[in-house]
């Protein structure tokens, strides 16, 4: 008897990065000549499921996508299934679509879904799968956050972008003999603040993690001007607060399941190193910029990886599974261990001691020790580093 032909679908949820097309694109070619399945581009997310918008992908359409940013499939980081959005006379209110959704998948003859996304879209992926649809997450997002892989696509390519732009606002910096503050993404996690601030030549980096003293932030600044180095550097993640203070809310979100969105912290660090260090400050806030343009070559390949995976386990049929990176080889989870999870950088993390080691200040009063080790260094080393 002759099988029938597998038709998959894919679409791409939550907030774009670099990745996404390099990602269709491996799906779509790994299909084709590994299974010669047809694959269906379901657009703007699970919205598009639910409104059933979507378009034929194939080998030809997906060629020369690998470098771009963006995906072709369009997104949308408010289309959860369980809590969709509907506007009722003047506001908004949230209904359950998921039987929708299911209704849609079988109406366009699909035999499996891959839904790449962050933790919203594996936490609607996990409770899609618990209602019986056959489907397989692939992890993006810049903030490095999801659980249960060591990396997600989009996040090299942030970093990348980040440190670039810390490079550029050094020369300014020691230009002008002032405390440059860099705001980045990654919401409650400070992986993109940790690792950009340190391939940036950081002083200071701040992340949501760790709330910052104030006290501690200033005296480094001030421990800096002593030897003679004159500006600073600060990284801080978006969502960084200072003890006993709350984040900084940009925007309040309706629509969206995740009902606000982060920005302005760095504003407000200015002003309080302005009261108290006396030294002024500039602000950088590189929001959506990292989350666009090509992807790295590393992303490149990591999605890629990622894709080829998911259709591998297509099929095999191994379905309610996330595609994951763990030490460097290709693996998978079941999606409800990831969902409603976010891994965040801890205090024993590797780069966490690295920062240190290097008398990065973390905004935490523990940095002084550092500090006092290096204040007992000779003039001549002093010197050294100017």
């Amino acid at each position: 008897m002759i099988k029938s032909k597998k038709r998959i679908g894919i679409l791409t949820g939550g907030g774009d990065c670099p990745g996404l097309n390099a990602v269709i694109r491996a799906i779509v070619k790994a299909a084709e000549n590994d299974y010669n399945m047809d694959v269906l581009g379901i657009k703007d997310g699970f919205e598009g499921l639910i409104e059933n918008r979507y378009l034929d992908i194939n080998s030809k359409n997906v060629s020369g996508i690998l470098a771009t940013g963006g995906t072709i499939l369009g997104t949308s980081n408010r289309a959860d299934p369980f809590n969709y959005p509907v506007l009722q006379k003047d506001d908004y209110v949230f209904i359950d679509r998921s039987n929708q959704a299911i209704q849609n998948f079988n109406k366009l003859g699909l035999n499996a879904l891959i839904a790449i996304g962050g933790d919203g879209t594996m936490t609607a992926s996990a409770g899609m799968a618990k209602l019986g649809l056959p489907i397989v997450g692939v992890p993006k997002t810049i903030d490095n956050d999801l659980d249960g892989t060591d990396a997600t696509f989009g996040f090299d390519s942030a970093m990348v972008s980040a440190t670039e732009a810390i490079d550029k606002i050094h020369t300014t910096a020691q230009s002008h003999h002032r405390v440059m503050i860099i705001e980045v993404m990654g919401r409650f996690a400070g992986w993109l603040a940790l690792h950009s601030g340190i391939a940036g030549g950081g002083d200071i980096i701040l992340m949501p993690e760790f709330p910052y003293d104030i006290n501690a932030v200033c005296e480094k600044i001030r421990y800096r001007n002593a030897l003679g180095k004159n500006f600073s550097i600060v990284v801080i993640g978006e969502g960084a607060r200072p003890i006993g203070g709350d984040i900084v809310v940009a925007q309040h979100m309706k629509t969206s399941p995740e009902k606000i969105r982060l920005g302005g912290i760095s504003h407000k660090l200015a002003e309080q190193i302005e009261d108290i260090a006396k030294i002024e400050c500039r602000v950088t806030i590189l929001g959506h910029l990292l989350r666009g343009g090509p992807p790295s070559p590393y992303d490149r390949i990591l999605a890629t990886r990622f894709g080829v995976a998911a259709v591998h386990l297509v099929a095999e049929e191994q379905y309610g599974r996330m595609v994951s990176l763990k030490n460097n080889n290709m693996t998978s989870i079941p999606i409800s261990d990831v969902a409603g999870k976010v891994r965040l950088v801890t205090v024993d993390n590797s780069m966490i001691k690295a920062a240190l080691s290097l008398g990065i200040c973390l905004g935490n009063p523990v940095d002084r020790l550092f500090e006092e080790f290096y204040a007992n260094f000779t003039d001549e080393y002093s010197k050294m580093n100017r």
